[in-house]
């Protein structure tokens, strides 16, 4: 395929690539290249504290850059890979150190699209690749999300269609004595306990909170996901409970769950599907359709408090306010 050649030759010549994955879209540079892993924090204007999930074609691959490979990443690697699972583990000198914020850990994950694993393969080598987008912004899940949100910041953009679970991996630290849960995804905390035991699921603590903005941490993150405003909308967005009666505010978009499979839209409402995968896979477009909109306001009704919606919740916290209370 001759675009993945021209992709190929870019990354070895330390450029940036931006990819279609199943989760979102990444924005990739060579992970042994420092200079071309600059360009994506340039990009993206993020903070170098914030470190990035480096893409491998495989176990072999993956074990040429984890200093440590145990019993719990051969498990989970066997049944999960590829698919929307990260591994933190400990690395090799091979991955610079502005992928990992100067941690002595690296996060790796194969992705489950065929246009992902074909560039690695050919590239034969590490991608670090976060979501192709602006800091703290809404991730991409289509190649023109890409275009509209860093344009020619990229050398290339690889269309492989829209996302097929639409928000990003889990992220499972499995470098320490325990198994820890650093940021919920598209795996859920169920599927991982099932085939290693239990885990925890850790809230990122305060010292590594960016602002919109773009403040930097003061401590490096051990994960990508983890700043208390992330996957955000420009348009001021506010979260209300189901059944609460929401703020009429006189120029906003309302996001609602509704009963059926698709999602549907009804004057100033986007209704989004019943089910978690439904949902997750429409989340951001629907996002970024609200933010377009013009409106002064998004107001998102949160899904249920309950296991299955953890990931889909927790970006959901990230991207919107509380819905202030009326006087």
């Amino acid at each position: 395929m001759a675009e993945i050649d021209r992709a190929v030759e870019i990354l070895r010549r330390g450029g940036v690539v931006a990819f279609a994955t199943e989760t979102v879209y990444g924005l990739g540079a060579d992970a042994r290249n420092s200079d071309a892993v600059r360009r994506i924090f340039a990009a993206k204007g993020r903070p170098a504290s914030n470190p990035l999930i480096v893409h491998v074609s495989g176990v072999a691959m993956a074990k040429r850059y984890a200093a440590r490979w145990p019993h719990a990443a051969r498990v989970l690697a066997q049944s999960l890979w590829p698919g929307p699972l990260t591994l933190v583990l400990p690395k090799t000198k091979d991955i610079v150190d502005e992928v990992t914020a100067g941690l002595d850990t690296v996060a790796l994950r194969m992705p489950d699209h065929p246009l992902a694993l074909e560039l690695i393969r050919r590239f034969d080598g590490p991608i670090a690749a976060p979501s192709a987008n602006r800091s703290t912004r809404v991730s991409p899940t289509t190649a023109e999300h890409v275009r509209q949100e860093l344009g020619d910041a990229v050398d290339m953009i690889l269309d492989g269609g829209p996302c097929t679970v639409g928000i990003e991996s889990t992220v499972l630290d499995l470098s320490g004595e325990r198994s820890i849960i650093l940021r919920p995804g598209g795996v859920s905390r169920e599927r991982i306990e099932r085939l290693i035991g239990a885990v925890e699921v850790q809230k990122p603590p305060a010292t590594e909170v960016a602002s919109p903005q773009g403040a930097r941490e003061e401590q490096a993150a051990k994960s990508p996901g983890m700043q208390e405003v992330h996957y955000a909308p420009r348009t001021p967005a506010y979260r209300f409970e189901r059944g609460a009666e929401a703020a009429r505010e006189a120029d906003a978009i309302v996001i609602v769950r509704g009963e059926d499979e698709q999602v549907h839209r009804s004057g100033e409402r986007i209704i989004m599907p019943r089910d978690v995968e439904g949902y997750a896979r429409q989340l951001y477009a629907v996002l970024r359709e609200a933010d377009a909109a013009g409106k002064q306001a998004i107001l998102v009704e949160i899904p249920p408090d309950e296991p299955q919606w953890l990931a889909v919740r927790d970006r959901l916290m990230r991207a919107t306010k509380p819905l202030p209370r009326r006087a």
